[in-house]
């Protein structure tokens, strides 16, 4: 039997960007902010991967040519839509079609190495933090307050691959591999 990996494929903001989501922080009861060093947009969580998936998911992806494009942060929202809110969020902007593009081609991959994978809607965002059920209240009042979020334009030049372990004070990721997406002309 071989080992396992949790694993995903995400977009990592430059520090400078993630600086600007931390600056949304605030003293919030129930409410655990992501450490800035957490914060991604994920593309697509895999689950527990096996070494010999892992492997071949890499040498698939390494393949993917997709043009560098640039990604605007906008507005911020909870999930999940009805009840409690358990994540508040940061969005991306409307209309970024090589985003799509981009996860388009990831699901193309792992649905070729594992045709059972569930392919599902993909809303992307920024999970900024987690929230206790009893955080109703000042989740949908951080939401509110920062509706009008607009952060700043950064490229996406490449997709990565992140191990997650998860541990009693919260996830950590550990960084396997980058895939740089095709320079622009």
């Amino acid at each position: 039997m071989s080992e396992t990996q949790r694993l995903f494929l995400a977009i990592t903001p430059p520090t400078s960007v993630r600086q600007t989501l931390v600056a949304l922080q605030q003293p919030l009861r129930h409410v655990r902010w992501t450490p800035l060093d957490q914060l991604h947009l994920t593309l697509r969580f895999l689950g527990e991967v096996s070494n010999n998936t892992r492997d071949a998911l890499t040498d698939r992806l390494a393949n993917v040519e997709v043009k560098r494009f640039p990604l605007p942060l906008e507005g911020v929202g909870v999930f999940p839509l009805k009840g409690p809110p358990r994540v508040l969020w940061v969005g991306i902007g409307s209309g970024h079609p090589r985003l799509h593009q981009l996860r388009q081609h990831i699901d193309d991959i792992v649905v070729s190495i594992s045709p059972t994978t569930d392919v599902h809607t993909f809303h992307p965002h920024v999970t900024v933090a987690r929230c206790a059920e009893i955080a109703n209240a000042a989740a949908a009042a951080w939401a509110r307050s920062h509706r009008e979020f607009a952060g700043p334009v950064f490229l996406v030049d490449a997709v990565h691959l992140y191990a997650s372990e998860l541990l009693p004070s919260g996830p950590r990721y550990r960084l396997l591999k980058s895939f740089p997406l095709t320079p622009t002309v």
